[in-house]
């Protein structure tokens, strides 16, 4: 039977024409030297360029690495040889050689010699320790010496290939050869020594179109391999598998059973003649130099043929030869170390007649059966001996260790219980593999069917894509599936599976349905797994070290190497595992952790909760995050004990107690930002406080102040946001505590003067003349032409119609706003009982103490564009009776923060007398919309902002609050002026004339000048903002449209870091 050995393709890559090749011991590079005198060195893991040397015009017909120096060693035809570091790219050294072409390079394995050969029919021993002197040269062929390469079981020696027909070996220090092996027809072009077992042999490959293998002890030639169609340009004994390798001119790589001879497989990767061929010790990869480029395949499994029982004895084939060792004889006082190498001793338990591909202990431990060559052998574990053989592709034990399946080949399978068969199973598809377990898997192209021991039915057919394992529990109750890409964990129904067998139903071609349930699907590969108990552990792609538990996976170890998975000793708790180079490392994996997870898999919380004593501190934060996944928040908790953990977990539960203890502990502003804002979504504002105070989070807290009306809280907001420079937040507060002449100030020391001038023309006329000063000369540096434009009230005051009366009523309103009381927001159920709070704004405002008997009784100029004194009239309200509120709800200042406390007593005032209140009157032509008034040059309806508006008037429970804010006076708007103050006033702003256009009506945005009812709805505007909306971000508070009064100053845009004008500006 052939051998089972995959190839697969890890690198091509079209080039020149590649005279030689070589890998990289430590890193997965290919060195080839090109015909056109560049040297490349390859990555065959993802087929980049590492690096490249322009070494000569000429062919370069060898270069090998030096790895312990980092050098690469070149001999091209112009009889130079060099020496590169390919780390830095330096050329170490150039010297003449040879006096004619180098064909052949080989490196001593231990020594620092470098052996060259040449068409100067020489071979020439260099040192480099010595400065590249030659120590030694070998004469005896009589023509182009093609090959030379050392012997690598005793390096002293070295054999070398020559067109004179002959191959001969020689001897260090010695100047002519031991003996010559003859025996081709025609020239030899390459040799190469065999690198396992003990058989003192060598091939050689010629012009003939013939491989000979030789017994360099007895001197005669072991066997001759035809069927190359051209010359043999290369051969190699693979040193891992038991194969010979041959390259031929006619394009064709053959590989050779190393032991039968027999032809096991033929490649042809269509890049015509081949020159040269690399293999390393330690690996599968293999090399290949062609005409038009180069390429690396795989050949066979890297993973070591090994196997461990449950007694801790592990039984591995090396080639062919058995050893055995057992991790219990380090004995009790060893400590063991995670991913520390064992210090076993090997015992050689003997050698197969067949080369091992796969090794398997029965599930007692009893058997060991080695399967390879077509053939099955089946061993004693303790002594050795022949038990049982037979011819088989594949063998697998059943879970009972008395029964087996073989595979002959094809499809054909076969059950054998007690070494007999007894039953064959019946197979319509084609066959790609079997597996053993609680039941036969036969695997096809993307399927996997599932058959019973005893007389071979079909149980199930599962649809899964590419198999590549099939993995069972001790127990039969778990399935592992491992795909090319995921793995997916089933639970084996075995009930249902014996009582549909036991009537006798027909089952439909794929089987039972109710057999298997899907627990879980990972998306991982696995690359060698094992179960213990209900814990499948793995290690996937990435080589890290995992274990499954119900579809929950926890990472034990990343591995810094390829590791393979023996077997796990439940009362070391420790998992076993082996490298490619058979050494043995061990890591912890508790039991008592299994277990408590396999517990609570099965709903049995409490049982698991009871092994938590035997379990150590440090895997706990571990078992909380598996608790949590399966939904146990609160048990989670419980368990963990890491803080940052911990606080997720109280989040997560809303468990506002212990989430506050553990940040204190903490005290870090992410934990406190992140309590704050749960506890303000619970209703928590104490907390809620705290919390944000101790995170910094002036955002927060500047929303929380101005929710409750606390005044004491946004003064000091006000200083900690002016001392860590957060004018946004500062300014803010300024406006909502009614300071506006600071916030002017606060924004011309930002260097945002046009949004300063905009403010005081909107609320603080007096003051406009300064920022636009300001902003004049600030703007003449950049554009005096647009400076000019500016008009400045004190210069132009025939531009700001009405400014005197909007100073009066500025004034006035403020006299109004400090006399008026304030309340905290917990005053709002008293005030409400007294009817204080009346839907009418004009009655809110007169409960509050603002009437007109100050403000201005002189009608504005609109009244007259109006209809007169009877519009004039109707607009102004009689003043307006105030009631007095009683002294239990007029707060003090300590009692501004807006928290309601039970000691605060609350008296009912009495209910106030109706306050008649009086709408201005208009004409039908401004009672149209806005926009065709707009097109008809007339003026919109006067804007009164009601108490149930969103912002303009606040609802009742803010009431008391707007009366700590600053009015807000909106310039009177006059008639149209003059036709010659019209062309003053564009010539001013740099603005075209237009022509005579219909009277203009402005719009009453001034109604607060003749109605005290309006004016106090000004001020209320003015405390909270208009109708703008305040956006609460991460750094500050950024308006959404505008401050209060945008639509005479403009969009003020209030963003993260500094201040923005609208696009209106």
């Amino acid at each position: 039977m052939p051998l089972r050995l995959d190839v697969k393709k890890q690198l091509v890559q079209r080039t020149d024409r590649v005279k030689g090749v070589d890998l990289h011991p430590t890193e997965p590079w290919l060195l080839a030297n090109l015909y056109n005198g560049n040297v490349y060195i390859w990555n065959y893991n993802d087929s980049t360029l590492v690096k490249s040397f322009e070494v000569t015009e000429l062919p370069v017909r060898s270069a090998k690495f030096v790895a312990r120096k980092q050098w690469v060693v070149c001999g091209a035809d112009d009889m130079q040889l060099r020496v590169y570091n390919y780390n830095t790219m330096d050329k170490i050294k150039t010297f003449e050689a040879h006096t004619d072409y180098i064909r052949s390079i080989a490196v001593h394995p231990n020594l620092p010699y470098v052996l060259t050969s040449s068409d100067d029919m020489l071979i020439k021993l260099w040192d480099w320790d010595k400065g590249w002197a030659c120590c030694q040269v070998f004469e005896g062929h009589s023509h182009y010496v093609m090959q030379v390469v050392f012997n690598p079981k005793d390096s002293n020696t070295f054999a070398s290939a020559s067109l004179d027909r002959t191959v001969k070996v020689w001897s260090l220090g010695q100047p002519l050869p031991n003996f010559t092996l003859e025996g081709h027809e025609k020239g030899v072009n390459c040799v190469d020594y065999f690198t396992g077992g003990d058989r003192p042999f060598l091939i050689s490959g010629a012009d003939d179109r013939l491989i000979k293998v030789w017994d360099y002890q007895t001197k005669a030639c072991v066997q001759t391999l035809e069927g190359h169609a051209h010359n043999i340009s290369a051969v190699a004994y693979h040193p891992e598998l038991p194969i010979i390798l041959s390259a031929s001119e006619d394009g064709c790589i053959k590989m050779w059973h190393a032991t039968t001879y027999r032809l096991e497989n033929t490649l042809n990767y269509g890049m015509e003649r081949i020159w040269a061929i690399g293999a390393m010790k330690g690996s599968n990869s293999v090399a290949f130099g062609f005409d038009e480029g180069v390429a690396v395949v795989k050949i066979g499994r890297e993973e070591p043929v090994a196997s461990m029982d449950a007694s801790g004895k592990i039984i591995w084939a090396r080639h062919n030869e058995v050893q055995t060792v057992n991790v219990k004889s380090l004995g009790a006082d060893y400590q063991l170390v995670d991913g520390e190498r064992l210090p076993l001793a090997v015992k050689d338990l003997g050698a197969c007649d067949l080369y091992p591909q796969s090794l398997k202990h029965n599930p007692n431990g009893r058997f060991v059966t080695v399967c390879g060559d077509g053939e099955y052998v089946v061993y004693t574990a303790l002594a050795w001996r022949n038990k049982s053989f037979g011819s088989a592709m594949e063998f697998v034990w059943s879970a009972d260790s008395n029964d087996y399946a073989i595979r002959e080949g094809g499809a054909r399978i076969k059950i054998h219980k007690n070494f007999a068969e007894k039953a064959a199973l019946k197979v319509e598809y084609a066959v790609e593999g079997i597996h053993g377990g609680a039941l036969v898997g036969v695997r096809g192209t993307d399927f996997v069917c599932f058959y019973d021991w005893e007389e071979g039915r079909l149980v199930r057919r599962i649809d899964v894509g590419a198999v590549r394992e099939v993995l069972w529990s001790d127990n039969g109750e778990l399935v592992a599936i491992a795909g090319e890409s995921s793995f997916y964990i089933l639970q084996y129904n075995r009930g249902a599976v014996e009582a549909a067998f036991g009537s006798g139903a027909e089952l439909d071609e794929d089987g039972l349905e109710d057999a298997f349930e899907l627990v879980a699907e990972v998306p991982e590969k696995i690359r060698t797994g094992l179960w213990v108990g209900d814990c499948f552990i793995y290690n996937n792609a990435a080589w890290r070290l995992n274990y499954c538990v119900g579809g929950e996976v926890t990472t034990l170890f990343h591995l810094d190497k390829p590791m393979y998975l023996l077997g796990y000793l439940a009362a070391q708790s420790r998992v076993y595992l082996i490298d490619r180079e058979f050494n043995i490392v061990s890591y912890t994996l508790l039991l008592s952790l299994i277990e408590f997870k396999t517990l609570v898999m099965r709903d049995q919380l409490g049982d698991a909760l009871g092994l938590l004593p035997g379990i150590p501190s440090e895997q706990r934060n571990g078992l909380a995050r598996f608790l949590e996944g399966r939904g146990l928040v609160q048990e989670a908790l419980e368990l963990a004990t890491d803080h940052d953990y911990r606080f997720d977990l109280a989040i997560q539960l809303g468990d506002l107690e212990t989430a506050a203890d553990i940040a204190n502990s903490l005290d870090t502003p992410a934990k406190w930002r992140q309590l704050g804002e749960l506890a303000l979504s619970r209703g928590q504002l104490g907390l809620a406080h705290d919390c944000l105070e101790k995170a910094k989070d002036m955002s927060g807290l500047l929303l929380l102040a101005a929710a409750k009306g606390d005044r004491p809280g946004l003064s000091k907001l006000l200083e900690a946001s002016m001392a860590a420079g957060k004018h946004n937040v500062a300014f803010l507060c300024l406006f909502l505590l009614g300071q506006v002449d600071r916030c002017v100030a606060l924004l011309s020391e930002a260097g945002r003067l046009p949004e300063a001038a905009m403010l005081a023309r909107a609320y603080m006329p007096s003051a406009m003349s300064g920022p636009v000063k300001e902003w004049k000369k600030d703007l003449a540096s950049v554009n005096p032409k647009a400076a000019d434009a500016l008009a400045d009230p004190e210069d132009y005051p025939n531009l700001f119609p009405g400014l005197q009366e909007a100073v009066e009523m500025e004034a006035a309103a403020a006299a109004a706003q400090a006399a008026a009381a304030r309340h905290p927001g917990r005053a709002f159920a008293s005030l409400a009982a007294a009817g204080l709070l009346a839907d009418d704004l004009a009655r809110q405002l007169a409960a509050l103490g603002i009437d007109g008997s100050s403000l201005p009784a002189a009608a504005p100029d609109w009244a007259e564009a109006n209809g007169g004194a009877a519009h004039t009239a109707a607009a102004v309200p009689p003043a307006a009776e105030t009631t007095t509120v009683p002294n239990a709800i007029i707060a003090t200042e300590d009692e501004l923060d807006g928290i309601y406390e039970p000691d605060d007593a609350e008296v009912p005032p009495p209910a106030p007398e109706p306050v008649p209140t009086h709408i201005p009157h208009f004409s039908p032509q401004q009672q149209q919309p806005a926009q065709q008034q707009q097109q008809l040059h007339e003026p919109p309806q006067p804007r009164i902002s009601s108490a149930s508006s969103g912002g303009g008037g606040m609802s009742s429970p803010m009431a008391a609050a707007a009366a700590a804010a600053p009015p807000r006076p909106v310039l009177p708007a006059a008639g149209p002026p003059p036709p010659q103050q019209q062309q003053q006033q564009q010539q001013a702003f740099g603005m075209p004339q237009l022509p005579p256009a219909a009277p203009f009506v402005p719009a009453p945005a001034a109604a607060a000048a003749a109605a005290p009812a309006a004016a106090a709805a000004g001020t209320l505007a003015a405390a909270f903002g208009g109708d703008d909306d305040f956006n609460f971000d991460d750094d500050g508070l950024g308006g959404g449209g505008g401050l209060a009064g945008g639509a005479a100053a403009g969009g003020i845009d209030l963003d993260d870091d500094d201040w923005g004008l609208g696009e209106e500006e």
